[in-house]
Order: structure tokens, then C-alpha cells, then sequence
């Protein structure tokens, strides 16, 4: 064995090199990018912090009564983000929802058209298959060290890694969906005439709606649960405090911004879940 490890292929040292070459010569990209970012997320933060805690939760209440009819998810959301107020972790619970949503939006724009191409085009799932692994075993702290170096302290490189950690599901269960589009009802289409994008926007779209669905909460849990790796590296939001709870032992404040993200998590998964069938009593 001596022979194999004396001849090491030096793979760290070429991504090193790599990594310090686009910092030297093409800083100013990533600057922009950390700008156009950090500005973006800054705003929408701006924009949640502005509207008053009651107000915006209430909002809350009424996209959930919108989107699923029901009083008992209505109550849910109310009482979990009036908690979370209580607990005092309504600003970091802000700061925390605009970045999930930034990424999950990120994730879905870029998520769901390459699995639409994926499944249209086999060759090209062959090729993404093994980057998405990679993506989701490869551990995040590995590419924290890049982005930190690129893009420097702050939300965009904890939110450039969430989009790295996130984006194979929305890829994945597109694939998964598009594919398994029954071939009668493209057949059905073919015989109406529809048009390549017809059949993508009227047939296969709506049947892989669950699947693409699914991949949008996969998509939102995964963003939520590198809440605390991102606060690593300067990200605000319930990270932080969970972080300084782990430096200071402190189970008590552990516990609470803890909870707080646990609450955040349900409220998105109920929102974000696709309607079931509505009864009589209104209940989905």
C-alpha cells in the first residue's frame, strides 16, 4: 500500500488551485453575484420586517384558508407563528423564511425545467444523475469552504450552499413525474393534434403535478434544515441563536429557536402540501 499512497493523485490540490484561480481572476463576477443576492434577500427581509407581526399573521392564516379550505390548518399556522412571537424569535423566524424562500424559488426555476429536459431527454438525466449525487452525499461543509471563499461572509454563501443541498429534489421528482405520464393520455394528445408544448403544459404537466409538488416540500425541508450550517457562516435567521446556544451549552435557548424552526418547517410543509379533495364540511 505504500507504493498507492506515495503516489497520491492530488485532486484537494487541484480544486485549491482551481478555487484560488477564479478568486484572483474573476472576483469581480462573484462580487456582483453576492451583491444582486445579498441586495434581493436584504429586501424581502425589509419587506416582511415592515409589515406589522399581527398583520403578517394573519396573512399567513388567510393563504392557508385560500389554499386549503380548512379552519384546523388555519388554526395551526396562527398558533405556531404566535408562538414562535412569544418565544421572542419573530425577527430571526423573518429572517429565516426569506431565505428558505429565495432558495426554494432558486431550486424551482432551475429544478423543474432540467427535469422536464431530463425526462424528454434520457441522455441528459444520464449525465445529471451522478452531479445530483454528488450534490446531496458530498457533506456541506465541504463546499462551504469554496463559496466562503468566493463569496465571503454572509447570507449568499449560506444560501448558494442551500441551493446546492436542495435543488436535486425538485430535479429528481420532475424527472420521476414527466416519465411517468401514462402513454395513453400522450397518446390522446398526439391524436388531438396538441403541439410538443401543448402536451407539456396541458397533459404531462397536471398529471405530475404530486410528484412536482412533492419535490417543492422536499425542496423547502432540505432549505430549512441548513438553516444552522448557514448561520456558520453569517447567515441571520434561527441558526444563529441555535448556534450560540451550542457554544454556550444553553439548552434553554437551544430548545426554543429549535422548536421554532420545527414550527416553521410543519407550517411550510401543511402550506406548501397539494389540496386533497374538499368535503362537505370544507376539510381537504
Amino acid at each position: 500500500m505504500e507504493w498507492l499512497t506515495e503516489h497520491k493523485i492530488p485532486l484537494g490540490s487541484w480544486i485549491s488551485a482551481g478555487v484560488d484561480l477564479l478568486n484572483e481572476h474573476a472576483w469581480w463576477i462573484f462580487d456582483f453575484i453576492s451583491m444582486v443576492l445579498g441586495t434581493a434577500i436584504e429586501s424581502l427581509i425589509d419587506l416582511m420586517k415592515a409589515c406589522p407581526p399581527l398583520l403578517l399573521i394573519a396573512l399567513f392564516g388567510l393563504l392557508a384558508w385560500v389554499l386549503h379550505r380548512s379552519w384546523q390548518l388555519v388554526a395551526l399556522v396562527v398558533l405556531s407563528f404566535l408562538l414562535i412571537a412569544n418565544l421572542g424569535y419573530w425577527t430571526e423566524t423573518i429572517e429565516t423564511l426569506a431565505l428558505v424562500v429565495f432558495a426554494t424559488v432558486v431550486c424551482l426555476v432551475i429544478g423543474i425545467p432540467l427535469g422536464i429536459v431530463a425526462a424528454h431527454r434520457p441522455w441528459v438525466m444520464t449525465v445529471l444523475r451522478p452531479i445530483l449525487d454528488l450534490m446531496q452525499t458530498i457533506p456541506t461543509f465541504v463546499y462551504l469552504i469554496p463559496t466562503l471563499i468566493l463569496f465571503g461572509l454572509g447570507v449568499v454563501p449560506g444560501l448558494i450552499s442551500t441551493v446546492i443541498f436542495a435543488l436535486p429534489a425538485p430535479i429528481r421528482l420532475t424527472h420521476l413525474g414527466i416519465s411517468s405520464v401514462p402513454k395513453p393520455l400522450l397518446e390522446a394528445g398526439e391524436a388531438f393534434g396538441a403541439t410538443r408544448w401543448q402536451r407539456l403544459v396541458k397533459v404531462e404537466l397536471p398529471s405530475a403535478a404530486p410528484q412536482i409538488m412533492a419535490g417543492l416540500t422536499q425542496c423547502i425541508m432540505l432549505a430549512l434544515s441548513m438553516v444552522v450550517i448557514a448561520a456558520l457562516v453569517g447567515a441571520d435567521g434561527l441558526g444563529k441563536p441555535v448556534v450560540r446556544a451550542l457554544n454556550q451549552v444553553n439548552v434553554a435557548r437551544g430548545f426554543e429557536a429549535g422548536l421554532a424552526i420545527v414550527l416553521v418547517a410543519i407550517v411550510l410543509d401543511r402550506l406548501c402540501k397539494q389540496p386533497g379533495p374538499r368535503g362537505p364540511g370544507g376539510r381537504s
